[in-house]
């Protein structure tokens, strides 16, 4: 039975910023928020980091006027169950179809795009939402992002594979909007560095291989290398967009009024990044600037995750989170405080493209800490990449962007059989990488005795967590593999268990400007 919606008075209990127990009212001056998010961006490609190839100087400012974070995490690899987990604060497994791609969302699971709404926010945005899914199905009756402002579009041409869409004139229209002295709520959803790219571009404007640190689950070769480039030119892009919207706050004289958060939604569109849980599927770049509430110029070394960007803002307009949430607020951290409780970040996947026989899943939680990383498969049988199963895509190992390196790997797997079973072979229950001496994760010490403490703390951990937080899967149950695949692409073509095969591969060959 479907559960009931969470009401709009429950939402709207107000709590006091600090201390609890005392007024319900507002602060007086509530701060707007700007949320620009990346699709597809890893750790650490960004200037504040140290990255050479990536040029950030909006990322920068951010990160030096404000706190910049190292460990930051997002909940799942993948877009929809990602988003899923930053609007509702909680953990993919907690939002039902939310958590896989190509999903819906469950009104029980309140937004706080939504709770900001109600309580007299400007809320809206620009480029990719919630999204790749149907919001509608599952009973939503609002975008989840509030409104969209999408009709401004570059006066020239962008190069190919970049979106057309004009994100900081739209960021324009939107402020144009709102009612004088209304705090605003706006998302900036970036669709770059979303594959496809323009091939050459980064060495067209200048970056050089040279620069290109190739881990070593990839081929060192000049087509790995310029893929790379093309990637960082499109991290270029975003950070422009962002530039433009910082002048026009600077200029509307909202800038430190303005909570101003800069992210990505999952990794790096390359074999072993995205759609992992390795550190390049789930690290994310993460700088968080308020000019009037938070102190600038540090680094928070704590783990941090997605799931807590609702719980802040909510605190930040005064407004109390609704039950069920996992993420905490990040707003001690912003204040200048330490917390050595956030020693580790949670991940999880299910189900990202549909690459395999039936829609099947594959499920992996994973906890990560300063040292090690510790990943659960609990299908090893099957292929975590889709295998040679024609996906929804119309590729096989679907579940591996089409890019040039992945197309390398392909035709030259006998050439470099390590780099491809590290990207696309079958993987054992257990994996534990040890970070310090292994930072690209390539030995697995799961089964290495000298290791065997860490190894068997971790799960215990991991375990515990996922019992407490009511993971279907750590109680031998699989609700996933009924869900809906809603993928609608130009057509509304809809891929779900009752679709052929060959339906599916008609389906997902009528394209759209990026895929998903």
């Amino acid at each position: 039975m479907p559960r009931p919606p969470i009401s709009r008075r429950d939402w709207l209990r107000v709590a006091p910023l600090g201390a609890a127990g005392c007024s319900r009212s507002r602060p007086a001056s509530r701060p707007n928020i700007l949320f620009a998010i990346a699709d597809d961006q890893s750790y650490p490609h960004a200037g504040a980091y140290g990255d050479e190839l990536a040029r950030t100087p909006a990322f920068d400012r951010v990160a030096r006027e404000g706190v910049l974070f190292t460990r930051s995490y997002c909940a799942a690899p993948s877009c929809t169950p990602s988003r899923s987990a930053i609007l509702t604060g909680r953990a993919i497994w907690q939002v039902e179809e939310g958590g896989v791609l190509y999903g819906t969302l469950n009104p029980h699971y309140p937004l706080f795009t939504h709770a900001l709404a109600d309580a007299g926010y400007h809320v809206g945005f620009t480029g990719k939402p919630w999204a790749p899914g149907n919001w509608q199905s599952g009973g939503l009756t609002r975008h989840p992002n509030g409104r969209e402002f999408n009709a401004r579009r570059m006066t020239q041409p962008p190069p190919p594979g970049i979106d057309p869409r004009d994100y900081a004139a739209n960021f324009d229209d939107f402020l144009a909007r709102r009612s004088v002295g209304q705090p605003f709520f706006f998302w900036f959803g970036c669709t770059e560095p979303h594959r496809v790219y323009d091939a050459g571009r980064g060495r067209r404007l200048g970056k050089s291989m040279d620069k290109v640190t190739v881990p070593g689950y990839w081929p060192d070769t000049p087509t790995v290398r310029n893929d790379f480039l093309d990637y960082c030119a499109e991290i270029d892009w975003f950070d422009a967009h962002l530039g433009r919207m910082l002048a026009t706050l600077e200029r509307a004289g909202e800038l430190d009024n303005t909570i101003i958060v800069v992210t990505s939604d999952n990794g790096m569109p390359f074999p072993r990044c995205k759609v992992n849980l390795y550190d390049r599927g789930v690290h994310m770049p993460l700088a968080i600037r308020w000019g009037r509430g938070a102190a600038g110029g540090r680094r928070a070394g704590e783990f941090v995750s997605h799931t807590d960007f609702a719980p802040t803002f909510l605190e930040s307009a005064g407004i109390a989170p609704p039950a069920g949430m996992v993420g905490r607020s990040l707003m001690p951290l912003l204040r200048g405080q330490t917390d050595r409780s956030r020693d580790c970040a949670y991940t999880a996947l299910e189900r990202h493209t549909w690459c395999r026989p039936e829609g099947a899943t594959y499920p992996v939680r994973a906890i990560h800490t300063e040292r090690y990383a510790y990943l659960r498969n609990f299908q090893p049988d099957r292929w975590p990449t889709g295998g040679a199963f024609i996906s929804s895509n119309k590729t096989t190992h679907g579940d591996i962007d089409a890019c040039p390196t992945k197309t390398f790997l392909e035709r030259n797997w006998a050439l470099y059989p390590k780099p491809w079973a590290l990207c696309a072979g079958r993987r054992p229950a257990e994996e534990l990488y040890d970070l310090e001496a292994d930072p690209d994760q390539l030995r697995n010490l799961a089964a290495d005795p000298a290791h065997s403490a860490a190894r068997s703390e971790l799960w215990s951990r991991l375990e515990r967590h996922l019992r407490d937080t009511a993971d279907p899967r750590i109680a031998g149950r699989d609700p996933w593999q009924g869900y809906v695949y809603h993928q609608t692409i130009g057509f509304g073509a809809t891929f779900n268990r009752g679709l052929s095969p060959k339906e599916r591969d008609q389906a997902a060959g009528r394209g759209s400007h990026k895929p998903e």
